[in-house]
């Protein structure tokens, strides 16, 4: 799934290609993508992109008529989800697409069309059969409920150790699921989750309000220079890259059995009915080697 990092780069992308030109088309191919209804989809069409932004993991395309009035945005909202990505085409195809009500296709399947008054567009696709890729037609970012509801932006200024210590004394709760949890923090999700808590030094499972004074301010130490880097090293690369990038900068995440970056010893995982964690015992859990969470229910 993007997180936070790969949705920045890719609003960036979109951005610089995007913004000043008129949507000459906008199409929808999956139905069930779409989760809005007013205004339509072919609103978009004849106004201006005014900018691409990004909220979390949402992605923010802004447009606006040609008198540019602000009072006036319709924005084109997606979250990619899992199996979603956007592809870019300096030659956007002009032929008709073609609605569909569902479908199981593993592929990549169509599920919008945009294209731009010079030719270039972009198509947002959906891989696999759990079809998540949500695309919302609004005209304030904030009659989405995700949206509205985001914690703080952990690459904001409001993002201090401070108001960390403060969510993590909201409730005693495992770390790894604070950091996840969209309502607290935006944009971090199970790969990023990882790579922090490796830099951190610190258990997946260790309990929020266990934390100390000095564990807070590592913490988000280890969140900010964590993203940041993989801001950084995704920034400029073409959209079609940004997956690969984000799986070569990983130091534990999806490495299980490779050798640990900082100490040699093994990447473990911890596996759950839909997901997984990975991490380094002899860095995050003093050698302690944690639970399979599937095995231990099984085990009851």
């Amino acid at each position: 799934m993007p997180e936070l990092p790969e949705v920045q780069a890719l609003a960036e992308f979109l951005d610089t290609r995007a913004a000043g030109h008129a949507v000459a088309a906008a199409d929808v191919a999956a139905i069930a993508a779409l989760k809005t209804f007013d205004p339509p989809v072919s609103a978009l069409v004849g106004r201006t992109v005014a900018g691409v932004t990004r909220h979390g993991k949402w992605i923010d395309l802004v447009t606006v008529t040609d008198d540019g009035r602000t009072d006036d945005e319709v924005h084109l909202l997606f979250h990619l989800s899992r199996g979603g990505w956007a592809r870019w085409s300096d030659q956007a195809p002009t032929t008709p697409v073609r609605p569909r009500m569902g479908g199981s296709s593993r592929g990549a399947a169509l599920a919008l069309r945009v294209r731009l008054d010079d030719g270039a567009g972009f198509d947002l696709t959906e891989a696999g059969t759990r079809k998540r890729l949500a695309v919302h037609v609004v005209r304030d970012p904030q009659e989405v409920e995700q949206v509205a509801t985001l914690g703080v932006d952990p690459l904001s200024d409001d993002f201090t150790p401070d108001t960390l210590a403060a969510l993590m004394r909201t409730r005693n709760q495992q770390v790894k699921g604070l950091l996840r949890d969209q309502r607290a923090i935006a944009g971090i999700g199970n790969a990023y989750s990882d790579e922090i808590l490796h830099v951190a030094r610190t258990s997946p499972f260790k309990l929020t309000r266990s934390f100390t004074d000095d564990e807070v301010a590592a913490l988000h130490d280890a969140i900010v220079a964590t993203l940041r880097d993989a801001v950084a090293a995704s920034s400029g690369k073409p959209a079609k890259e940004l997956k690969d990038a984000k799986r070569r900068g990983m130091r534990v995440h999806g490495r299980t059995g490779e050798a640990c970056p900082v100490c040699g010893d093994v990447v473990r995982e911890v596996s759950f009915a839909d997901r997984s964690l990975q991490y380094c015992a002899t860095c995050q859990t003093g050698g302690q080697v944690l639970a399979d969470r599937r095995m231990s229910r099984l085990l009851k």
